[in-house]
C-alpha cells in the first residue's frame, strides 16, 4: 500500500483479504484465544512468536485498524488506545519517568494541557512549556540533561495554532530526543509530521477519524526513523533490558521500526489496560474508510464560515489559519496547503452575554463537548469546560470570555452561514 495515494489508503489500507475471506475486517469479539500447548503461547509471552492471547494487549480487529492508520502516516508501527488522552500519555510516559524533563508548546487541548502540567507532574515528570511561536533561542533554551522529548499539535485546540513542526523537530534532534505530534485535527489527510521531521504521531481518533461521534479512541504511530541506541544513556527502557518482560531489551530486539510500539504494547497497555473494544475499531475503520472526502468537505464549509465571520460586524475576532489574516497563515500554507480543519475559534462582541446569547439562537450548530464531527457543533468554552474561571482567570488560561469554538460539519456550509446570521441578528 506505501505506493498508493492517501485515498487509497483510506479506503484500502491495513486489510487484506485472501480468498473467501470477508471483504469487511471481523470484528474479534473475544477476550482470549485458544493454543494447543502452553510453549506456543510461551513463545508470544516471550515475545518469540506474533500472535495473540489477550485483547487487554493486542486484539485481531484493534491491529488491522491501527496498520491502516500506520499506512496514512507514513510509520512503521501502530497501537490503538482507548482515547485520545491515553494515546498522549502512552507516547509519552513510554520514554519519560519519574525525574525526567519534557518540553511542550503551551498551546494545547486543556485536557493535555492539564494531563502535563497536573497528573504527570505527580508522577515525577515535569514539562516546560514554552509558546509556539517562541525564537529558536527561547526554545533551545527550555531543554534540559534530563529532556526525553518534545510534545506539540499540529493544530491546536482550541486556540488553532499552527506549529512549526521543523523548528521543533530540529531541536528535539539537536538534543537527542523524539518530537511527538499529535495530528488529531489535520489528519494525514492534511499533513503528515513524519515528512517534516516528527518521530511518533498521535491522533484522538474521536474526531475526524472517527468523525460520525460514534465510539472515543487514540492512536500512536512510529516513524521508525528515531535511533534510540544512538541516545542509549536517555532511553534506558528501550535500551537496557526490561526485567519485567525476560529481558528484553526493545530497541536490540525490535529496532527502530518496532521498538517504541512494542514497548507501550509490552509494558504501558499491559499494565494500565487503555484497551480499545474491537466494535469501536470497527466503526472508527468505517469512518477512515471516507476521512479523505469528509476532511476536503470540513476545511471549505470551515474557510466560507470564517471569511463570513471576518466581515461581519458583530464578530470582534477570528482565528482560523487559512485565512490569509491569520497569523499562522504562513505556517498553515507550509505545512497544510491543501487545507487544514473544519474548526474555527471566534469572538462575539459584547463578551460573555453576547457569546451566550449567541449560542442559544442556532438551529443547525448543537452545543456539545465534542468536535470535528459529521455534524456541526459549537462550544462555549468560558460557559463549558472553563465555567470555573472568572475573566481574569480566563485570560490568563488563553480563553477569553467571548471566544466561540464552531466545529463545521458536512452540512450546506450556506446554511451554515444563514444560521449564524440569524443567530448574530439577536444579539
Amino acid at each position: 500500500m506505501n505506493n498508493y495515494r492517501i485515498e487509497t489508503k483510506c479506503v484500502q489500507g491495513g486489510y487484506r483479504p485472501g480468498n473467501g475471506e470477508p471483504r469487511q475486517i471481523p470484528i474479534v469479539q473475544s477476550t482470549t484465544f485458544k493454543y494447543a500447548s502452553s510453549a506456543e503461547m510461551g513463545k508470544l509471552f516471550d515475545l518469540e512468536a506474533s500472535g495473540y492471547f489477550y485483547s487487554r494487549l493486542q486484539n485481531p480487529t484493534c491491529d488491522t485498524v491501527a496498520a491502516k492508520i500506520c499506512e496514512l502516516e507514513g510509520g512503521t508501527a501502530a497501537m490503538l488506545t482507548s482515547s485520545g488522552q491515553a494515546a498522549n500519555f502512552f507516547s509519552v510516559f513510554n520514554i519519560a519517568t519519574c525525574g525526567d524533563h519534557v518540553v511542550s508548546s503551551s498551546a494545547l487541548y486543556g485536557g493535555t494541557y492539564n494531563l502535563f502540567a497536573v497528573t504527570m507532574k505527580k508522577m515525577g515528570v515535569e514539562f516546560t512549556f514554552v509558546t509556539p511561536d517562541c525564537s529558536e533561542e527561547e526554545l533551545r533554551a527550555a531543554f534540559r540533561p534530563n529532556t526525553k522529548a518534545v510534545f506539540g499539535e499540529t493544530i491546536a485546540n482550541p486556540a488553532l495554532n499552527v506549529l512549526d513542526i521543523e523548528k521543533f523537530a530540529n531541536a528535539a534532534h539537536e538534543h537527542g530526543v523524539p518530537l511527538i505530534i499529535d495530528n488529531t485535527f489535520a489528519t494525514p489527510v492534511h499533513c503528515r509530521p513524519f515528512e517534516w521531521g516528527a518521530d511518533i504521531v498521535t491522533h484522538s481518533t474521536t474526531k475526524y477519524m472517527d468523525g460520525h461521534g460514534a465510539a472515543v479512541g487514540g492512536c500512536i504511530v512510529d516513524s521508525g526513523n528515531f535511533d534510540w541506541m544512538a541516545h542509549a544513556d536517555k532511553f534506558p527502557g528501550l535500551c537496557t533490558p526490561d526485567d519485567s518482560y525476560h529481558g528484553i531489551t526493545y530497541a536490540e530486539k525490535f529496532g527502530q521500526a518496532g521498538a517504541f510500539i512494542t514497548k507501550a504494547t509490552a509494558q504501558l497497555m499491559r499494565d494500565f489496560g487503555c484497551t480499545p473494544a474491537p466494535q469501536s475499531a470497527f466503526i472508527l475503520n468505517l469512518g477512515l474508510e471516507s476521512l479523505h472526502v469528509r476532511m476536503k468537505r470540513h476545511y471549505e464549509n470551515a474557510l466560507a464560515v470564517a471569511t463570513y465571520l471576518e466581515g461581519h460586524e458583530k464578530i470582534s475576532w477570528v482565528r482560523f489559519p487559512s485565512l490569509p489574516s491569520d497569523g499562522d497563515y504562513a505556517l498553515a500554507q507550509k505545512y497544510m496547503p491543501n487545507g487544514t480543519c473544519g474548526v474555527i475559534s471566534f469572538g462575539v462582541k459584547g463578551g460573555r452575554e453576547a457569546a451566550e446569547r449567541f449560542m442559544a439562537n442556532l438551529h443547525i450548530a448543537a452545543i456539545e463537548t465534542h468536535v470535528a464531527d459529521a455534524r456541526s457543533c459549537c462550544l462555549h468554552p468560558a460557559n463549558a469546560t472553563h465555567r470555573q474561571m472568572n475573566d481574569e482567570e480566563l485570560a490568563a488560561a488563553g480563553v477569553s470570555p467571548d471566544l466561540i469554538r464552531f466545529s463545521c460539519g458536512l452540512e450546506n456550509s450556506e446554511d451554515l452561514i444563514e444560521d449564524i446570521a440569524n443567530a448574530l441578528a439577536n444579539i
